[in-house]
């Protein structure tokens, strides 16, 4: 369907958007390097901008942090960098390590929600899958006022995330083991009928009717519950991107997010210059997804416009080749392309935890280095 702008649609300046991200943590014993369940207390610790920024989550062993509205990569990374620092400082005072990784990778020995209305309805629907063990995401936004525009960018998405997904991977452990997954996280996630790849929509019309559809049938509580790896926001004027895991490295979350608003600004211009989205089966989007999940960088990926598999990083140097000119016009491409190549030395976070796994045998190891990597932050 052929973008038509709405009544909000101003026709505004897409050279450059701002953006935000929202980042979930775990609370581990440094000890056992299992989740303790003292949330409530790193919360309480907080205070001032940290305290504002911060948001209660699914699991008593989860904090997550919100960055404000941003125009520019240094003005996010700082934010970042001190929200993880506000956030360390509580946690230690608590008992705890703050953690930025994708999934519980010891074991969590407290599942039981906060003591919240909507979280105690969703353990009801959705029972034991609502108790798995914590998992936590990076979620980007890019500030795009028009719905109409927002639904159609979300189709164009459908085909880039999977690459989007295998640069954050960072969970390859559960159980104290390596899953043979760059994301565990994302196997976990799978088991809520709401989460997974965005459907394509022929409009914000159809959209809308399609979550009311699926309200009504009790697959989500409500429209808060759209877990799809790219939506309108139900809350902000933006395109939400939640495939990935959260991020060790502050540098990889900047990376992310400068790499998802590129794409945004550059989908953007092609709807309205008429582009249509490859509409391609939901089967093969899952496909990729899982690909990404599996491999992370150190595979292969599955190319959603060409098809078959290529070596992962041939298709970010092609997700590069599409964005270059929006991260020139952001001010961002010297930094992408810096971290890419620090990125394509040291691995993704889940390569970097399997190297300390495989080096010196000892998983307390792994989180030692988790921990003194977040908190270098």
């Amino acid at each position: 369907m052929a973008y038509r702008p709405t009544a909000v649609d101003t026709a505004p300046d897409l050279s450059t958007l701002t953006l935000g991200v929202e980042e979930e943590y775990l609370l581990l014993d440094p000890d056992s390097g299992r989740n303790l369940p003292v949330a409530d207390r790193v919360l309480a610790a907080l205070s001032g901008t940290a305290r504002d920024q911060s948001r209660q989550e699914f699991r008593h062993s989860m904090v997550e942090m919100v960055t404000p509205v941003c125009a520019d990569l240094t003005e996010l990374r700082a934010h970042l960098v001190a929200l993880r620092r506000s956030a360390a400082e509580a946690a230690t005072a608590a008992g705890a390590r703050l953690v930025a990784v994708g999934a519980t990778p010891v074991a969590e020995p407290h599942r039981t929600v906060p003591d919240e209305p909507r979280y105690h309805a969703m353990s009801r629907r959705y029972g034991p899958v609502a108790h798995d063990p914590a998992v936590c995401g990076c979620h980007v936004h890019v500030g795009l006022p028009d719905r109409e525009l927002a639904v159609q960018v979300c189709n164009h998405l459908r085909v880039w995330l999977p690459v989007v997904q295998a640069i954050t991977t960072n969970s390859p452990l559960h159980d104290g083991y390596d899953t043979g997954h760059a994301s565990w996280r994302s196997m976990q996630l799978e088991r809520w009928p709401s989460i997974g790849p965005t459907p394509y929509f022929d409009s914000a019309a159809d959209y809308d009717r399609t979550v009311d559809e699926l309200i009504a049938a009790g697959i989500m509580l409500d429209a808060g519950m759209v877990y799809w790896y790219a939506r309108p926001s139900s809350a902000y004027p933006t395109v939400e991107v939640r495939v990935g895991d959260v991020c060790t490295e502050v540098d990889d979350a900047v990376l992310v997010a400068a790499l998802v608003r590129s794409l945004v600004a550059t989908l953007a211009d092609d709807v309205r210059a008429g582009v249509d989205a490859p509409n391609v089966r939901d089967c093969l989007v899952a496909a990729a997804h899982w690909r990404a999940a599996h491999d992370g960088l150190d595979g292969e990926l599955i190319d959603l416009r060409a098809g078959g598999t290529r070596p992962a990083w041939a298709l970010v140097d092609e997700l590069m080749a599409v964005i270059a000119p929006a991260l020139l016009r952001h001010g961002d491409l010297g930094y992408v392309l810096a971290q890419l190549a620090r990125l394509r030395r040291d691995g993704t976070g889940a390569t970097r935890q399997r190297q300390v796994l495989e080096r010196d045998g000892d998983l307390r190891l792994v989180l030692d280095d988790l921990i003194s990597r977040t908190a270098a932050s």
